[in-house]
C-alpha cells in the first residue's frame, strides 16, 4: 500500500473508530474487553490508539470512567455519559446519512462502468 493511500485510509478510519468505540460503551467496558468486542465486529484497533481516544472522549465529557478494584487486578471501566449518549445518537444518524449518500455515489460510478 502506498504511503498516500495509507495516510488517506488512516484519515478515513479515524472518525469511524470514534463512532465504533462510542457504540460499544452503552454498558461499561475496560480497554481489553473493548478491543475484543470491536475485533469481533471486524474492527481492529491498537491499544496505542484506543487509550488516547478514550482519554480524549473522557476530556470531551462523552465518556466517564471508574476503577473496579474488586478483582486482583484493578480495571478502569469506561461508559457513555448522558451527554455522550446524545452525541452518539446524533453521530449515528449523521453516519447513516453520509454512508447512504456515498453508497449512491459509488454505486452510480460502478453503473457508469468506472471503478
Amino acid at each position: 500500500m502506498s504511503t498516500l493511500l495509507n495516510s488517506l485510509t488512516t484519515e478515513l478510519r479515524r472518525g469511524t473508530l470514534t463512532l465504533a468505540v462510542l457504540s460499544q460503551l452503552k454498558t461499561p467496558q475496560y480497554g481489553y474487553s473493548l478491543v475484543q468486542r470491536l475485533e469481533k465486529s471486524g474492527i481492529t484497533i491498537d491499544q496505542s490508539t484506543l487509550y488516547p481516544l478514550l482519554r480524549r472522549l473522557e476530556k470531551q465529557e462523552l465518556v466517564t470512567s471508574s476503577w473496579d478494584t474488586s478483582e486482583s487486578r484493578p480495571r478502569k471501566y469506561y461508559s457513555l455519559s448522558d451527554y455522550g449518549e446524545e452525541i452518539y445518537i446524533q453521530l449515528k444518524q449523521e453516519w447513516k446519512k453520509t454512508s447512504q449518500e456515498l453508497y449512491i455515489l459509488l454505486k452510480g460510478e460502478e453503473e457508469d462502468g468506472a471503478d
